[in-house]
């Protein structure tokens, strides 16, 4: 990590956002990468050591997306209760990493699995972080319909996150696919409202509009330089910002 890692955070609280298709090599037939997932836990352990507070939400398109199955004609509602379930997995891949270095991690559920997790309880969830563990959200919200973007927004304001870290494979938010659009354009910051108007699907608008009512900010970045992380925790100017502070430039 750079030297830079001693300068003091900007945020005590966070919530880190990561799709479950960031957890997967790409071209392997894997759908957890244990590699990946040590170099995610090596990024959230710096953090940790600066002394922030750490909850994590995790994704499951790596290995199950309920909206893509429904869209073949399963049922949504099933479809989305079987991509919950992949959540956990990955969750508990990233604890084990977690923990291989030495710091403690609680998994909580929002789907009762007694034997896996404990039960999401927003006071439990509150003291473990004051407590030092790190706390992955898994099973998204436990109903269908709602994206892990959807959780990630819910979950922050529950447990009084100062931000969102949203984890991608861009190095921010684009106004088309820039794999698709060489001459997409990225925005350093955005409003909601902009993000809401122009439609851009780095986050579903139920995130955003939780997230606006709230006023909670959200930092996406690439995934792929775990420094990333440190320099949002800091402040540095990473990714792309979404508050309401000011509009697309």
């Amino acid at each position: 990590m750079s030297e830079t890692t001693s300068l003091p955070p900007k945020y005590g609280r966070i919530v880190l956002k990561i799709s479950g298709e960031a957890l997967k090599e790409k071209g392997s037939s894997d759908s957890v990468s244990p590699q990946i997932v040590q170099r995610v836990a090596a990024a959230i352990a710096e953090v940790k050591k600066m002394g922030v507070e750490v909850a994590v939400v995790v994704g499951g398109g790596n290995i199950w997306r309920g909206l893509a199955a429904s869209h073949r004609g399963m049922n949504r509602a099933t479809a989305d209760y079987m991509g919950m379930l992949a959540t956990v997995i990955n969750g508990m891949a990233l604890m084990s990493a977690l923990e291989d270095l030495g710091h403690s991690t609680r998994v909580q559920t929002a789907i009762q699995m007694n034997n896996v997790a404990e039960p999401f309880i927003v006071r439990r969830a509150i003291r473990h972080l004051e407590n030092g563990h790190i706390v992955i959200f898994v099973a998204g919200t436990g109903n269908p319909f709602f994206s892990t973007d959807t959780t990630a927004a819910l979950r922050a304001n529950e447990i009084g996150a100062e931000v969102i870290l949203k984890a991608t494979k861009v190095d921010g938010i684009y106004d088309a696919d820039p794999q698709k659009h060489p001459d997409a354009k990225r925005f350093d910051r955005l409003t909601y409202s902009d993000a809401l108007g122009r439609r851009l699907e780095v986050m579903d608008s139920t995130a955003f509009s939780l997230c606006m009512d709230n006023a909670m900010p959200i930092i996406v970045f690439d995934m792929s330089d775990p420094e990333n992380i440190l320099r949002a925790v800091r402040g540095e100017p990473v990714g792309t910002l979404v508050s309401d502070d000011k509009p697309a430039k």
